[in-house]
């Protein structure tokens, strides 16, 4: 009898092995790490984490909610105008010049396609008068989603100590942002055409590689400074499933968002086929 339990359960497992093995949690060389389900109700399930609510430098990451609080702040339709200050913005960039015109959502697809620190910058005097303040802004949308262990001191992402996020936290607002139609047709364009007001346009690429490359990606963010590492906030959806997965230090970052997505889809296809 309990041969025959034994020759049935390996018949199993070679009938399911592809699931099975698939559904083990992957190894990945991010230094903190999520994979976040999106429920339709808010009740967001976490299916993975590593060091998830480890205080990091989110680099770039930190436009996703720079793209929020401007959505909501902002008027889409607005002139953003470029001043000296933000032109000179170090890091990567937009190419903005002082006076440079262009109304607030081409100056959003700038950021977040082209990572453009200039054009944060930009948008945040025009959205709130001044960055410090707009940063403020930026400190209560984070509070408002449940974010208690980020804190913000510019809307680009270069290296403060008083500007730093979690894994967790940047999920968190990467699925709030994901509900609004702008915020999600923003991180998931591959190419993009930024037109200005009194310039030639700028043909943009987005630099999330995943775009186009893996099945289901849908958005949302790379990062890089020397101090926060490589840096991913990525999304995909299958189905009805939308996942988040966000990778922190990782000089594997495409690979291993892949790996947590494979897991992630794998994941949600087990529980449904229990249910």
């Amino acid at each position: 009898m309990v041969i025959r339990i034994f020759i049935l359960a390996i018949i199993m497992l070679v009938a399911w092995g592809n699931i099975v093995l698939a559904a083990v949690p992957p190894k990945i060389e991010a230094e903190a790490a999520v994979l976040m389900v999106l429920g339709d109700n808010g009740d967001n399930l976490v299916l993975y984490g590593k060091n998830s609510t480890r205080r990091m430098y989110p680099a770039s990451t930190t436009k996703i909610i720079t793209l929020i609080t401007a959505l909501e702040k902002g008027n889409l339709n607005g002139i953003v105008t470029t001043s000296p200050r933000s032109a000179a913005c170090e890091g990567s960039s937009l190419e903005l010049k002082a006076g440079d015109k262009l109304i607030l959502r081409e100056a959003l697809y700038g950021m977040m396609l082209t990572s453009g620190n200039d054009a944060a910058e930009a948008i945040a005097e025009t959205v709130a008068g001044s960055v410090p303040d707009f940063v403020a802004m930026m400190n209560e949308e984070a509070r408002k989603m449940g974010a208690t262990l980020t804190h913000f001191a510019n809307p680009h992402g270069l290296p403060d100590v008083e500007h730093f996020s979690t894994a967790y936290d940047l999920a968190l607002f990467t699925a709030y942002g994901m509900k609004n139609p702008t915020f999600a047709k923003i991180v998931s364009t591959r190419e993009y055409d930024v037109n200005f007001l009194k310039r030639r346009k700028v043909h943009l690429v987005n630099t999330n590689k995943l775009l186009g490359s893996y099945a289901g990606a849908n958005g949302v963010k790379t990062g890089f400074t020397n101090a926060a590492g490589d840096c991913l906030v990525a999304a995909a959806k299958r189905g009805n499933v939308q996942l988040i997965a966000v990778i922190l230090n990782d000089d594997n970052r495409w690979e291993d968002a892949a790996k947590l997505f494979d897991y992630g889809f794998t994941q949600m296809a087990l529980d449904d086929s229990t249910k």
